[in-house]
């Protein structure tokens, strides 16, 4: 799960993906004009942010798509994100400065320090083997070093 520890974020809306679940923490990207989760191998410039709420199947966003859906959007470069390391990866002080991909089960919600494809998040803190800080890597500015 991502969360926001430093930096200047807003809350924008964007409709929603029919039978898509997305969970609270989550990065989320747009796919046809709807969210959808970011997967390990989404264009990092098709990522909009973090979802603050889950959409389960029991919310209307779920049920209709279109359904406006708040994300929350970083409105500076810098903006840190706390967030999970997949376990079978774990973080180490000297993944500090360097960049990552999402992992792979496409829920948005942890990064891969073994996967540097698509440079998705920069890693600028280390917290334990399993939680880190990070830059996203996103969006039209988003720079593939």
């Amino acid at each position: 799960m991502f969360t926001r520890v430093q930096g200047k974020t807003k809350f924008m809306y964007f409709g929603s993906t029919a039978s898509q679940a997305i969970s609270k923490g989550a990065v989320v990207a747009l796919a046809s004009g709807r969210l959808i989760p970011a997967a390990n191998d989404t264009d990092p410039s098709t990522i909009v942010g973090v979802i603050p709420e889950a959409i389960t199947s029991a919310d209307a966003a779920y049920a209709t798509a279109g359904t406006p859906v708040a994300v929350e959007v970083p409105v500076e470069k810098m903006v840190v994100w706390e967030a999970d390391v997949d376990a079978t990866a774990a973080l180490t002080t000297t993944d500090q400065g360097t960049y990552m991909d999402l992992y792979t089960d496409d829920t948005g919600l942890y990064v891969d320090t073994a996967v540097s494809t698509l440079d998705t998040v920069f890693c600028v803190g280390y917290i334990s083997a399993t939680k880190g800080r990070f830059v996203l890597n996103i969006g039209p500015d988003y720079m593939n070093p």
